[in-house]
């Protein structure tokens, strides 16, 4: 599949942004949609989006690219095209979640209450994102005879973007349900999400061909199992408190 969606002045946009900036729209007017329903200012989202957007793109490079840095230090030139992909979501969670805290203690908001409106957005967000992969024929698995694997290279593979889009997108549904009809506190979506994304996506990159490597272990596993253990841990420290609609 050709990775250029269509050209604009001579410029071509890549399908990779394409689905990137559809994933993000879509998020930001289910988010708005939350203020509505929860009263949180939004003018305070947009403002916060209006930072985190570019700063997340900004950290999901950098995760990237310092570890694939053999590669990188060999072509610097390559460190700034994202048009051939190299985004890592751990890091652009890890941007988001840094400055979502700085921006919230400047306002004087609820990082948690902040958190809990986006996280469902993210989970929609990616979910739409990794078909950027399947076009740019990447996040792909290991030789399977599965009738549902693709061609990648003469040879039929796991769809690991499509195992993860699927997933995450039951994620975003039971986030939305939990969020309405559960009685919470600030927080507990976006402890859930920390849970269940690294749940998925622990075994969909065991799957994976192409994980970003460190001494010897798989990146986002490490980082997948660390955010469990975060999750549950604030998961049992909200319980103690009182519910919000109580």
């Amino acid at each position: 599949m050709d990775p250029v969606a269509f050209k604009i002045f001579g410029i071509e946009i890549m399908w990779y942004g394409v689905f990137i900036s559809l994933g993000v729209l879509l998020g930001i007017v289910i988010a708005l949609k939350e203020c509505r329903r929860t009263g949180f200012k939004e003018d305070n989202l947009l403002d916060f989006l209006l930072i985190a957007i570019p700063t997340a793109i900004v950290g999901a490079r950098a995760y990237y690219v310092i570890f694939s840095w053999d590669f990188y230090r060999q072509n610097p030139s390559e460190i700034i095209n994202i048009r051939h992909g190299g985004l890592a979501i751990h890091g652009a969670l890890i941007a988001g979640v840094i400055v979502g805290i700085l921006f919230c203690k400047k306002r004087k908001i609820n990082v948690l209450e902040l958190l809990d409106i986006v996280m469902p957005s993210v989970a929609l967000g990616q979910a739409i994102g990794r078909w950027g992969n399947y076009v740019n024929q990447e996040a792909y698995g290991g030789p399977t005879n599965l009738p549902w694997g693709i061609i990648v290279n003469g040879q039929k593979v796991h769809p690991t973007f499509l195992y993860e889009s699927v997933m995450n997108i039951i994620v975003f549904i039971f986030l939305l349900w939990f969020r309405k009809n559960k009685k919470t506190t600030h927080g507990q979506v976006f402890a859930l999400y920390m849970i269940l994304y690294s749940v998925v996506r622990f075994f969909v990159e065991g799957l994976r061909t192409d994980s970003l490597m460190f001494m010897g272990m798989r990146v986002a596993q490490l980082i997948s199992i660390l955010s469990i253990i975060a999750g549950i841990g604030l998961w049992i420290y909200l319980k103690k408190k009182k519910p919000l609609n109580q």
